[in-house]
């Protein structure tokens, strides 16, 4: 069996996410459909427990949703609601830019098929925090971000806001690990790369004598 991912980036795109430095705060960043399953809560809640002694961070949240009420509700009872922005949904260019001017992408998603904006942001040179499920458990790996695996929702914000708290003190680390998301989706993530693999399965699936000989 092989994974094939369903998500991916374009040449020109890569070209447009050029990753950008970033002086100043310490930039979190999310982005998505805000809804429950994609585990905002739970970003939120693990930034206010790495944030309590960070005056210089902040947790940047694009989108829109039926949990964007309650998310704000959160983020105001936080103790930290001045470091928490809430930026609606951006047009995709708008978005890119604010992955760019960012240091960590972070998504806890829950249940996530694809994850494509994991992958723009690992295009934009920044690393990944993120569940240990779905798509986005299988774009990363230990070289370009940092897992989580799920097992209760405290455990879960405790171990967000230990990965934040690592980044936030390593430069170098946050910028190897970024370079390595990059070079991943580079290698990995590019629809034409993507074309060319899908093709080849195909070719091994309907003429499999031909595969063999081709070896």
């Amino acid at each position: 069996m092989e994974i094939f991912p369903v998500s991916g980036v374009s040449s020109d795109d890569l070209v447009a996410i050029e990753p950008q430095s970033v002086d100043g705060k310490f930039r979190v960043i999310t982005a998505g459909s805000l809804i429950r399953v994609k585990g905002f809560g739970l970003a939120i809640k693990g930034f206010q427990q790495f944030a309590r002694q960070r005056p210089d961070a902040d947790f940047t949240v694009i989108g829109r949703g039926p949990e964007e009420t309650r998310l704000k509700k959160l983020a105001g009872q936080s103790g930290i609601a001045g470091q928490i922005h809430f930026l609606g949904e951006l047009p995709r260019e708008k978005l890119l830019g604010e992955i760019g001017s960012s240091d960590v992408f972070l998504l806890p998603s829950l249940r996530d098929g694809g994850g494509t904006v994991v992958i723009e942001a690992m295009a934009a040179g920044k690393p990944v925090i993120c569940l240990d499920n779905g798509g986005p458990g299988m774009h990363i790996n230990k070289e370009c971000g940092i897992k989580i695996t799920p097992e209760s929702p405290r455990q879960a914000v405790r171990e967000i806001a230990i990965a934040l708290e690592d980044l936030y003190q390593n430069d170098e680390r946050r910028a190897e690990l970024g370079r390595s998301a990059r070079k991943r989706v580079e290698e990995l993530y590019l629809w034409d790369k993507l074309g060319d693999r899908l093709k080849d399965i195909y070719d091994q699936a309907f003429n499999p004598k031909d595969a063999s000989s081709a070896d």
